[in-house]
């Protein structure tokens, strides 16, 4: 029995004196590798140990957080909706630099490219530093006063009561304030793109330059501050949710007077007859109408300024339905009227439905749109005719797509507007009263005539004005060798398609034509 107890007894002690023999051997061979270690590293091991007892110490001391509150994720959500839609109608200046370069000849497509690329440019810099402030500072009921350069007082994203700034006309949007900024830019820019396709072909690349800077700075604020920047317009029950009137017609107007004072392209009257001179890639002016279409996405859905969901799918859908049975439209009237399905005239057509429900998309039923996108389907077509019988040499459509289904897209919203309580966006002073279709009478589609003619007359005042100061100083447009050659060598010194086989006549209308109306290199047609 005690020689049992021993061996058992002698057994723990041999094993405890194992395991402590093995943790002996542990902590040696521990300090055998720390000494081993070059000394740097060995005075880096006290501060790693000081780090990991100092995280310690904060993960059990620190308090946790409090988390966003509701309101500031509200402005967040609105915020982040606010610039990806700003980011959608960026976009559309890749639409129209593809639009305009197919519409137009090989040998200006450089040309055309380059309008497209700087005018945004430009645009940024000049509603920055002057356009911002007379559009939406405060002021009166004419023009903005204050906000140049963005400076002054600004409170964003507070609104209605609690706003402090020189920005009361916004102070609905609860983002901040260079959200506002940035999807106003977006807008600006689209007005001054407008017009380089009317004066394509054939217009001084230094004058457009300087006319993109006036109308950005000048002539597209000042009318906007009446509408958006809560002037006198705004004050009459003037709506333009989305600008139908405050971006396509007054660019549609700005390039009108652009057209008239510059002339049509040689070649386009032989004989008193309208000569087509067709653009030279029907496939990018096609894949540019698909990216206009899908920046329109951003255009009127994010005049909301907020992720309201109700609103924002109602007036995708009225989008997109006006811009489809625009296309139909277009298609089925060019067919009978010009006797074949012209590509130019359904990618119009898209267009002008688009354009013809800006103004009305958040005031309109489905139904309702779906008739405003089919008129504005059918005038275009019509529009096009119109202006080259005129002698208005327009070689995109541009003043048919905005000056023309703008006007038309504002008088919409005095024949449709279903009237405040009907949809949740849509409260009393919220949008307009009643249309004529839906039991209001008169009184909204006479304001909304009203607001037409007033926006068109000073934009055709101020453009005028440019354009006359232009001619008459730089000259507005190139010579006719250059126009002749294209403006890509003339202007650029390039071509767009280096290597490629060119046109056979370089004035783009049959050999031996001689344009009407010419007695010397310096008399151009139809000039005003």
């Amino acid at each position: 029995m005690y020689k049992r107890k021993s061996k058992i007894k002698n057994r723990r002690f041999s094993t405890r004196n194992s395991a402590k023999s093995l943790h002996f051997k542990s902590k040696t061979d521990l300090f055998s590798l720390i000494k081993r270690l070059s000394p740097s590293w060995q005075a880096c091991l006290p501060l790693a140990c000081l780090i990991v007892l100092g995280w310690g110490y904060v993960a059990v001391a620190q308090t946790p957080a409090a988390g966003p509150t509701t309101a500031e994720l509200k402005v967040a959500l609105d915020t982040l909706w606010v610039a990806i839609a700003a980011f959608l109608v960026f976009f559309m200046n890749a639409g129209f630099c593809m639009l305009e370069t197919g519409f137009c000849r090989q040998k200006n497509a450089v040309n055309v490219l380059a309008k497209n690329l700087i005018v945004f440019a430009l645009a940024t810099v000049a509603f920055w530093a002057i356009g911002f402030g007379l559009m939406f500072g405060d002021g009166n009921d004419f023009i903005g006063l204050n906000g140049f350069f963005l400076a002054g007082a600004d409170n964003s994203p507070a609104t209605a009561k609690e706003y402090q700034g020189v920005f009361s006309a916004l102070n609905w949007a609860g983002v901040p304030l260079a959200a506002k900024f940035l999807f106003q830019l977006v807008f600006a820019g689209t007005a001054a793109t407008i017009v380089s396709g009317a004066v394509a072909e054939r217009i001084k690349f230094v004058d457009f330059l300087i006319f993109s800077l006036l109308l950005v700075g000048v002539a597209y604020p000042i009318t906007g501050h009446w509408i958006w920047g809560g002037g006198w317009l705004y004050k009459q029950g003037f709506w333009d949710f989305a600008g139908s009137t405050v971006v396509h017609s007054a660019g549609g107007w700005a390039a009108l007077m652009g057209a008239a004072f510059l002339g049509p392209r040689i070649g386009k009257y032989q004989d008193g007859k309208v000569v087509a001179l067709p653009g030279h890639n029907m496939s990018i002016a096609t894949l540019g109408c698909l990216i206009l279409w899908l920046g329109w996405f951003g255009f009127n859905p994010g005049s909301v300024m907020a992720a309201d969901p109700s609103a924002i799918t109602h007036i995708a859908l009225t989008t997109n339905m006006a811009g489809a049975v625009g296309g139909i439209a277009a298609t089925i009237t060019a067919w009978l009227y010009l006797g074949k399905p012209d590509l130019s005239m359904i990618i119009n057509g898209i267009l002008a439905g688009l354009v013809g429900i800006t103004a009305s998309c958040a005031y309109v039923s489905i139904p309702s749109s779906f008739v405003i996108g089919l008129i504005a389907g059918v005038i275009v077509v019509f529009a096009v005719t119109f202006f080259d019988k005129l002698g208005i040499d327009d070689p995109v459509g541009a003043t048919s797509v905005h000056l023309v289904c703008g006007v038309w897209g504002t008088l919409a919203v005095g024949l449709w507007s279903v009237g405040p309580g009907v949809y949740s966006w849509y409260g009393e002073g919220l949008g307009p009263a009643k249309g004529l279709f839906a039991g209001g009478g008169f009184g909204q589609l006479g304001v909304q005539f009203l607001g037409a003619i007033s926006v068109g007359g000073m934009t055709v005042l101020l453009s005028s004005i440019f354009w006359i100061i232009l001619k008459a100083t730089l000259g507005i447009r190139v010579t006719r060798e250059e126009e002749l050659e294209g403006l890509d060598i003339g202007e650029h010194g390039m071509e767009a398609y280096s290597g490629f086989l060119k046109e056979a006549s370089p004035g783009g209308f049959a050999e031996g034509g001689q344009p009407e109306g010419y007695s010397s290199s310096e008399d151009y047609p139809g000039t005003v």
